[in-house]
């Protein structure tokens, strides 16, 4: 084993492979599918949500609210949205993804604390643009709960940088 520490980047550092790059956009083709991970939504992640985005509805600040409509304790949806879409933003479009475009979203049933939720996405559409490589990329994303039952969909419109 070499136990010699480097000083400074070597010359290569540049042109070494990025390691979690996203998809460029002629790497995509319609039709074509891929999944998240899943993940447990938390009490957690929906106090620090309400928290940080000020959605003190009663539904989500108290537990035994009684106007409640909805059993166990809801999460706001923009909370499911956007924890799929940290999902799709470190994987799927990191250092690539330049801009969401339009967002057009379908909530079909509630997501609760202790819900699991994963996502496929499916690439809808591809439309190069005329300026410098990148290309219009539409996808839907359908996000489902632990019992597979879909909970939201939504069609994105997004810019994605091409190859250089």
């Amino acid at each position: 084993m070499n136990d010699t520490v480097p000083t400074a980047r070597s010359s290569e550092h540049s042109t070494l492979p990025r390691l979690g790059r996203g998809f460029v956009w002629q790497d995509l083709h319609v039709g074509q599918r891929m999944r998240t991970y899943r993940r447990t939504v938390t009490e957690t992640d929906l106090v620090n949500f309400i928290g940080i985005t000020g959605m003190l509805e009663a539904i989500f600040i108290d537990a035994a609210y009684e106007g409640a409509a909805i059993a166990g304790r809801p999460v706001p949806a923009a909370l499911t949205y956007t924890l799929i879409e940290g999902f799709i933003l470190q994987t799927m479009i990191q250092g690539t993804g330049l801009a969401m475009l339009e967002l057009v979203q379908k909530i079909h049933a509630p997501v609760r604390v202790g819900d699991s939720i994963d996502a496929v996405v499916e690439v809808t559409g591809i439309r190069p643009t005329s300026r410098g490589g990148r290309a219009i990329v539409d996808s839907r994303i359908t996000v489902f709960n632990q019992e597979d039952r879909c909970v939201m969909h939504y069609d994105a419109r997004r810019l994605l940088a091409g190859r250089d």
